[in-house]
């Protein structure tokens, strides 16, 4: 499954630094991600996807007393890669050799 989410802590914290701790657990997970300007996508499977953005949104709390979870799943069974496949795929198009 992919998972897109965004966390965020409500309040005068650092935003930038509380972000920062979300990639950095998510990034230790050792799972496929990529982090943009407004979401983080991870690549796995349910459980081990849905710990890491707990454990995520738990460092995001650290930082403030209430925290803002946004989160998009494509849950596909069986498929593997799709953190770049996606792309790919329409790249591919893109340059007409699909």
């Amino acid at each position: 499954m992919l998972v897109a989410f965004s966390v965020a802590p409500s309040g005068p914290e650092s935003m930038h630094e509380a972000v920062a701790a979300a990639v950095k657990v998510v990034r230790e997970s050792g799972l496929p991600n990529h982090t943009d300007a407004m979401f983080t996508t991870i690549e796995g499977e349910w459980d081990e996807v849905m710990d890491v953005v707990k454990r995520a949104t738990e460092a995001v709390g650290e930082y403030g007393n209430r925290v803002s979870l946004v989160l998009k799943a494509d849950i596909r069974p069986g498929h593997t890669g799709e953190l770049t496949g996606k792309v790919e795929r329409v790249e591919a198009v893109l340059d007409g050799s699909s």
